[in-house]
């Protein structure tokens, strides 16, 4: 099956200090695969490079074949990519419902909309005239994901979900990820808890310095396969 998205030889820079060397990766149509890594490896900045929120070259970043590198992230979001991103980013003067609708604007045609967004996470339909920073952690995540879910996207990219949240909310929220992918969408998990990564994907790569250091099945990788790619030993 050829990719749904791919990257060749990636590199990306934040001024003149360089973040990214060289990655290639691929997933394919329906697909979920995690990244994993340390802190500073890389992970939040190749989602931005995809997301269009770092600039890289146009051929390092192939969707359907073409190259997208270096697109706005509006057009980014039309052609079917929407980034959950760390820390939540929410608009914090509108309501849950208004950000959510703010997820809409790419005007994408498909199977997710107001009712099944709040089907997904029914707690977000209560609080859905209240403004989306007072909610709890949690709640706010669920409002992250929803609104980039009300985009249609064919691939939904993830930066550490469970970032500072309790883990009775981190397996609530992941409980949702086979009802979100279901239905043939591709995701990409960025996450440092590499027992949770390895149980929601199938198959995981490891940053290490800006590098990919270990591409592997979930199923299959080791503990120490993890180990040596994760710290390097």
């Amino acid at each position: 099956m050829a990719p749904l998205l791919s990257t060749h030889g990636l590199q990306a820079f934040h001024g003149d200090a360089q973040a990214l060397f060289g990655i290639d990766f691929e997933i394919a149509p329906g697909e979920v695969v995690a990244v994993i890594g340390a802190n500073g490896a890389g992970k939040s900045t190749f989602l931005k490079a995809l997301a269009g929120l770092v600039k890289v070259p146009r051929a390092a970043v192939r969707w359907h074949g073409e190259g997208i590198g270096g697109l706005p992230p509006g057009e980014i979001v039309r052609r079917g990519l929407a980034l959950v991103p760390e820390g939540r980013r929410l608009f914090p003067s509108l309501t849950v419902q208004e950000n959510l609708q703010m997820g809409a604007t790419a005007k994408r045609a498909g199977p997710w909309n107001l009712r099944r967004v709040f089907e997904l996470f029914p707690i977000l339909l209560d609080k859905r005239h209240q403004p989306a920073t007072a909610l709890s952690g949690g709640q706010q995540q669920m409002v992250a994901i929803a609104r980039a879910l009300m985009s249609n996207p064919e691939l939904l990219l993830c930066d550490e979900l469970s970032l500072g949240l309790a883990p009775i909310v981190i397996q609530e929220i992941y409980r949702a990820l086979p009802r979100i992918t279901g239905e043939g969408m591709a995701a990409m998990i960025v996450e440092q808890d590499v027992q949770t990564a390895q149980r929601v994907s199938q198959r995981l790569y490891c940053l290490q310095e800006g590098r990919v250091s270990l591409a592997a099945d979930s199923a299959r990788v080791t503990h120490e396969q993890v180990a040596r790619a994760y710290f390097g030993i």
